[in-house]
């Protein structure tokens, strides 16, 4: 049902109790996307069944497909400030450090669960085989693409991170892309213009696009070759990165593995330049 779940809202015919559900969730439905059946039945009234059998009235399986379908809708539109009122609902005298890792343990079990290995092995190949790799991530997604630089750089002195905040900026780094090219895309919610309208130029180019988003109905991946999904659903002002992070280093391990005979070259430079210029520290013989 996905986006259409508030005009079936209006819509509906629904008992009593469940005009007074239908009625918080058409009013509060950025802080009723998030809340359990147990929470939002007692929130407006009723019982936790009759939140249940109410999801099932809308034509969902249940009440999880029901919050998955709220929250994929809410989640792009959330302002910083709702996201911490929403926070902080959520939160209540919970132990926020044993929350925020279960959350991202969770976040990572999906995401290994979701993730096409067939898209991840693509990938992978479109990466080695690309004359160029471009890697498009702004402000929150920005640490991820300026991390898979950093160590696909190991491996070609063509590597590109743009992390531009304005699309024209982007623009003037991403002009010469062509079809011989690969570029590596990352969006999460709330989503950003700038990439969408980057990764929609490299495509029109013939670039090989490669997505790495929280889901198959965002923005981005309605425009990649190659959807990687990784779960970042968090609702604060802080996204979780831990899943997008793990994929990250998949794709650098795969990539890696397909090219460990130049790497291993262009490593044992490295370490001769490290130890000439004394870039690290050095372990004396009774360190």
């Amino acid at each position: 049902m996905g986006n259409d779940i508030l005009s079936a809202l209006q819509s509906g015919s629904f008992s009593k109790g469940q005009r007074r559900i239908a009625q918080y969730i058409m009013d509060e439905y950025d802080k009723a996307a998030f809340m359990t059946a147990a929470k939002l039945g007692q929130t407006v009234g009723v019982s936790e069944s009759t939140v249940v059998r109410f999801a099932v009235s809308l034509g969902f399986d249940g009440y999880p497909a029901m919050q998955k379908s709220m929250q994929e809708m809410v989640l792009n539109r959330l302002t910083s400030v709702q996201r911490l009122e929403v926070a902080s609902d959520r939160i209540g005298n919970q132990d926020i450090v044993s929350m925020v890792l279960q959350s991202d343990v969770e976040k990572l079990r999906r995401t290994e669960e979701t993730l096409s290995r067939e898209d991840f092995q693509n990938a992978v190949e479109s990466i080695v085989a690309a004359k160029r790799v471009y890697i498009l991530g702004v402000r929150s997604a920005a640490p991820l693409a300026n991390f898979l630089g950093y160590y696909l750089r190991y491996l070609s002195d063509n590597v590109y991170i743009v992390t531009a905040s304005g699309a024209s900026e982007m623009f003037e780094q991403i002009v010469g892309v062509n079809a011989d090219d690969a570029i590596i895309a990352f969006s999460f919610p709330r989503y950003s213009t700038t990439v969408l309208k980057g990764a929609q130029y490299c495509a029109s180019a013939g670039a090989t696009v490669i997505g790495l988003t929280d889901s198959k109905l965002s923005p981005l991946a309605q425009v990649c070759n190659h959807v990687l999904l990784a779960k970042s659903d968090m609702v604060s002002l802080v996204d979780s990165l831990v899943a997008p992070l793990s994929v990250v280093n998949a794709l650098i391990v795969g990539v890696t593995a397909r090219r460990s005979v130049e790497l291993a070259r262009r490593l044992d430079m490295l370490e001769n330049i490290w130890s000439d210029y004394d870039v690290y520290e050095k372990r004396s013989e009774n360190g």
